[in-house]
């Protein structure tokens, strides 16, 4: 028990000498005169596309769906519409009737009805 203790140590101080300080690391990528800048904007673009809910994918995203919610309410409001002319036409009895014997068939007694198949 005792050596791997001292393995842990060992190792620790190894760690502790390998690693460097962020100053250290910021030096060290420094490529150019213009490094730090440019390694700092790209981690900033790479959280500003990627991380987030405000990325610009999560944007792209809900505008396509703001688009099609968008298109199904018109589509909603156009069958309102619709369905608003209809009634204020069955208003009148003579349409009323007309749309009866159109859409459900029905008939006056002592009357015929013959469906014909336009194809």
């Amino acid at each position: 028990m005792c050596k791997f203790f001292r393995n842990f140590a060992t190792d620790f101080d190894n760690w502790t000498r390998i690693s460097m300080s962020f100053s250290e690391f910021w030096n060290a990528i420094k490529i150019r005169k213009w490094g730090k800048y440019v390694i700092t904007i790209l981690v900033f673009l790479t959280v500003f596309l990627f991380i987030g809910e405000q990325s610009l994918i999560q944007t792209i995203r809900r505008s396509r769906e703001i688009r099609h919610l968008e298109e199904q309410r018109d589509m909603y409001l156009e069958g309102t519409e619709k369905a608003q002319r209809e009634l204020q036409t069955l208003h009148h009895p003579d349409s009323l009737e007309k749309y009866a014997r159109e859409h459900y068939y029905m008939h006056r007694e002592n009357e015929d009805i013959y469906l014909v198949d336009e194809r």
